[in-house]
């Protein structure tokens, strides 16, 4: 890995950076196949795809006991990590939960209320690491917004991670299942003889799991489609290489598909950088599949001709991950819109909110934070707006209404306002007025 300038990078290279997928066109020939079958079968499929893909007899496929006992099972140490990661993530999506709300707009009183989804599914990957942590961030906020029923779908294994379960145990989640790739997909959305279909789906995967949420997009609702965890580092000449090195490898550990970025407006910087990143490799567990991410045409050490020339970079990117490592954090952050996840200053590595400042993990990849932002409480409540007229704020209402309405050729809509004025014009009409033969009777009599 090599610097390079972001003036000479060519259309190709440029498009490598931007180009980011979330990998579902590459599984969904295979989904299209999965989905049906446990649609059709439940769980006699559930459990074919969990032995031809997993390589595992299931013979619980609901293990919510199972995740309870795993409490005792871990050691006090995690169970109390589990525990703060808890209660951040909860107190700080619970900031989130709107209040409703009922204001006086002249004669009309308007209003907006929430309530939440009842039924919610949360995918917790496996795989080849454990990810604890993504059970705290999607079963947290759903409890948080009021969802009577969360459930987590998680690949199954000789022996599930106790730590996965217990976290996913502590969070809060009302049923577990033993289920993973686009078959727990398919059981959350369409329901299993064990598994109870929901109404929404949450959570990351893998390319078979996202191009499943894909399919099944429209008969449930789902957050939003994330591929490979990917981070941008906007830097200058005052941070340390060693930090932003090590940032890089925190998130090209997670996959070989990831995208890690570095932007630095300073070429003798980004050297250092390249140079801490090699040096710090050597003494990773992971380290095969971080130097396939840092060899990969969408990974890179650049340099820009200035500072507003980086952050048109960083704004293009729309980074899952921003860590801004720069003298004028603020300042920089202020020109910056397109970001899930920002992380200000040399103390705050993403690991941090990864795992425990209490911010959301479940972030927009492939620059979808260009239009919508990481899984809130939001993404578990639905709204109302509420609304009451008197009849003076109809009547002040009415000429907009009718007109309108009779605009759009909607007749009906119309007369149901004029059907509850009718009294008024009828007192309107009865009421004598000054017509011209009144007036020249009045002149006459004058």
């Amino acid at each position: 890995m090599q610097p390079r300038a972001i003036a000479e990078l060519s259309t190709g290279e440029r498009r490598a950076f931007f180009d980011r997928d979330s990998g579902v066109e590459s599984a969904r020939e295979d989904v299209r196949e999965i989905l049906p079958r446990v649609r059709e079968e439940g769980d006699v499929a559930v459990r074919e795809f969990s032995k031809e893909f997993d390589d595992v007899d299931v013979a619980n496929i609901d293990v919510t006991a199972e995740a309870e006992r795993a409490v005792e099972d871990v050691d006090d140490d995690t169970l109390a990590a589990i525990r703060d990661a808890v209660e951040n993530v909860r107190a700080f999506h619970e900031r989130q939960r709107p209040d409703d709300w009922r204001e006086q707009f002249e004669d009309r009183e308007l209003g907006r209320r929430f309530r939440p989804i009842e039924r919610v599914g949360v995918y917790v990957p496996g795989g080849t690491a454990a990810y604890p942590s993504s059970a705290i961030m999607g079963v947290v906020p759903a409890k948080v917004a009021g969802v009577e029923h969360v459930a987590v779908a998680t690949p199954p294994a000789e022996e599930i991670n106790p730590v996965t379960l217990a976290a996913i145990h502590e969070a809060g989640a009302d049923a577990v299942y033993s289920v993973g790739g686009a078959q727990a997909i398919g059981a959350l959305a369409y329901g299993t003889e064990t598994v109870d279909a929901v109404q929404k789906i949450v959570g990351p995967g893998n390319p078979w799991v996202t191009a499943a949420k894909a399919e099944v997009r429209g008969e449930v609702e789902i957050d939003f489609l994330a591929g490979p965890s990917e981070i941008l580092v906007l830097a200058d000449d005052t941070a340390d290489p060693e930090f932003v090195a090590a940032d890089l490898l925190a998130q090209a550990e997670h996959d070989p598909e990831a995208s890690v970025v570095a932007v630095t407006d300073d070429a003798a910087f980004a050297e250092e950088v390249v140079d801490a990143t090699e040096r710090q490799l050597a003494e990773r567990e992971r380290a095969e599949t971080i130097r396939e991410v840092l060899d990969a045409d969408a990974s890179g050490v650049l340099v820009a001709r200035s500072m507003p020339e980086a952050v048109l970079f960083a704004e293009e990117y729309a980074a899952e991950h921003l860590s801004i490592q720069a003298e004028n954090d603020e300042a920089l952050l202020d020109r910056i819109d397109n970001a899930g996840s920002v992380f200000l200053g040399p103390y705050a590595p993403v690991a941090a909110g990864d795992y425990a400042t209490g911010t959301n993990h479940v972030l927009p990849t492939g620059g979808g934070a260009k239009v919508h932002g990481g899984l809130s409480v939001d993404e578990f409540l639905r709204s109302s707006t509420v609304q009451r007229l008197n009849r003076d704020a109809l009547d002040d209402l009415a000429g907009t209404v009718t007109t309108l309405a009779e605009a759009e050729g909607l007749e009906a809509h119309a007369e149901s306002v004029r059907v509850r004025l009718q009294d008024d014009a009828d007192s309107a009409e009865d009421t004598p007025g000054d017509s011209t033969d009144d007036a020249g009777r009045a002149g006459d009599d004058a």
